[in-house]
């Protein structure tokens, strides 16, 4: 059986609280999406990776910044 799906999608805001390696992040229709998560250690680690240094003023360190595009 084949399903044709039209839809027109207008987001006024989104907010994602967290994302983690698994996580599926979707807008619109999908057949199907089937969970899959690799972890490959492709440099040869053996000791956990550094804390994150924080920059910037304090009132900012716990902000994630991404540069967006302005509203059209």
């Amino acid at each position: 059986m084949k399903l044709y799906v039209q839809q027109s999608i207008h987001i006024q805001m989104i907010k994602i609280g967290g994302m983690s390696n698994s996580s599926v992040f979707q807008i619109g229709t999908s057949g199907q999406i089937l969970p899959a998560s690799y972890l490959y250690n492709t440099g040869g680690f053996v000791e956990p990776a550094p804390e994150p240094v924080k920059n910037g003023p304090p009132e900012t360190a716990n902000e994630v910044v991404v540069p967006l595009s302005a509203p059209s």
